[in-house]
């Protein structure tokens, strides 16, 4: 039996993935979610940031991934970004961990981590870096699924609402062979 969760790469990112992609920022945002966007969040406001991610991926800066519903609504998403930096070529981060609030508690969030995983090794890279809200229910994914704890900054972020919220920085090696070309 096929899962019902398809996690996929976005080598095409068109108005359609724009609109889905959207979707799920602004109702994770609308739903307490400290990622980079205050409240109220426009619809403007996340396309923008998504057509810029989608540059971004063509630029091969980034990677998207998408997880996709039984009906192949996406209801997940997750970014690789590489590090620029000349000396990191073996580095990645984890950034934009959104699962729309209807979806949570159905592995999606595992499934993503594991796939961006996966792809991070398979595309040479041995470290992978993030950093989330402390004690929430990302913090404890990225625990359970092997993520080292570096520590925790106060005050990092602000909850969309406003009010200052600390985040916790992790790391992870994964069984990538490091490219310097």
């Amino acid at each position: 039996m096929a899962s019902p969760i398809q996690i996929r790469t976005l080598d095409v990112i068109g108005d359609p993935e724009i609109q889905s992609l959207s979707d799920i920022l602004i109702d994770c945002v609308e739903g307490g979610a400290s990622v980079s966007f205050m409240l109220p969040i426009s619809r403007a406001k996340a396309e923008t940031f998504w057509r810029s991610s989608a540059e971004s991926a063509a630029r091969k800066e980034r990677v998207l991934l998408v997880a996709e519903d039984a009906q192949g609504k996406i209801i997940g998403t997750v970014s690789l970004v590489w590090a620029p930096q000349e000396n990191q070529p073996h580095r990645g981060e984890v950034a934009k961990m959104l699962v729309h609030r209807a979806a949570r508690g159905q592995g999606v969030g595992a499934a993503l981590l594991t796939a961006a995983e996966r792809y991070a090794a398979e595309a040479g890279k041995t470290l992978l870096v993030l950093d989330t809200v402390t004690n929430t229910e990302a913090y404890r994914l990225y625990a359970r699924n092997g993520w080292q704890r570096c520590g925790e900054i106060p005050n990092y972020a602000l909850w969309p609402d406003g009010k200052p919220c600390p985040t916790t920085v992790f790391f992870k090696a994964v069984r990538g062979e490091t490219k310097t070309s």
